[in-house]
């Protein structure tokens, strides 16, 4: 949904943006293609590998960091607002694809899930040393597992007689439990439940979105980008009610107060983009303007 992204933007020529998951570079590069001399482009990743990407111009500055701390990071640069704010949540296809980094079921590796490889608490830490009310809770909230209490006991049980370290252990542990037909979707659901809880994704974005808020310009535009329901959840709620509980403030005559209003429907990957990556096929794009 590269060009829906940057469409989304409604990109000035000479306006600032902001690429806070800059991965291999695409859609950075698609928003300096739209940006004139003047124009400025500022993306963030945490991860070394991302950072290799780097591209070279002017217009444009790549910051090592989370965008949890969007605004501090981007108030050091002298930026205290910005015309539009994409955002691409989840993991990259190169860390997917990279079996030493631990976040696929398809390739065997060591048990990290670390999207900052200088995090201390990696899967291994959370799959050997997390209590069993701790494991259900993240199975059951991060993973949408309803058999999350079982799934707990089966990890418990295993890692007393040997400590995990690799994927493969994980995958060997519930695969021949399951059906065949939902081997591959529970040990994803499982997957992302400790990928989740290792990087603290949904706070950083729920911290992320509370900044963009603050940070957009009158008209600016934020484009959410997200894989699985928990992450669209937050995203719809906020720009729905400018919250992620409960109901939009309202003034002293009943009018709902929101910073952020929404911008057309819903936008999900066509047949051919799925086709070329199916990856994509669980793709979200939310647009939202400030107000």
């Amino acid at each position: 949904m590269l060009e829906e992204a940057t469409q989304g933007l409604n990109i000035d020529p000479d306006g600032v943006y902001v690429d806070v998951t800059f991965g291999g570079g695409g859609h950075s590069r698609a928003i300096l293609d739209q940006l004139s001399e003047s124009g400025r482009l500022y993306a963030f990743d945490q991860d070394a590998e991302a950072i290799k990407n780097n591209i070279v111009d002017e217009r444009f500055k790549l910051i090592k960091g989370n965008f949890s701390h969007l605004k501090q990071h981007l108030k050091f640069y002298g930026i205290l607002s910005v015309s539009g704010i994409l955002a691409d949540f989840g993991v990259s296809s190169h860390q997917f694809d990279t079996g030493e980094r631990g976040f696929s079921t398809r390739f065997e590796g060591p048990l990290d899930m670390r999207m900052n490889t200088e995090g201390t608490i990696d899967a291994a830490h959370v799959v050997n040393h997390y209590s069993e009310e701790q494991l259900v809770r993240i199975l059951s909230d991060y993973g949408e597992l309803r058999n999350a209490a079982k799934l707990a006991d089966q990890i418990i049980e295993a890692r007393n007689l040997k400590k995990f370290s690799r994927t493969q252990q994980l995958v060997d542990l519930f695969a021949p439990e399951l059906p065949k037909h939902v081997i591959h979707k529970v040990l994803a659901q499982v997957f992302q439940a400790i990928r989740i809880e290792v990087n603290g994704e949904l706070e950083v974005i729920k911290a992320f979105l509370l900044q963009t808020a603050e940070l957009l310009s009158v008209k600016g535009r934020l484009v959410c980008i997200s894989y699985h329901s928990l992450e669209d959840r937050l995203v719809k709620r906020f720009i729905r009610e400018g919250k992620f509980e409960g109901t939009a403030e309202v003034d002293f005559f009943g009018n709902r107060t929101l910073p952020l209003k929404k911008v057309g429907k819903l936008i999900v990957p066509t047949k051919e983009e799925i086709k070329e990556n199916n990856r994509a096929r669980s793709g979200k794009l939310r647009i939202a303007e400030k107000t």
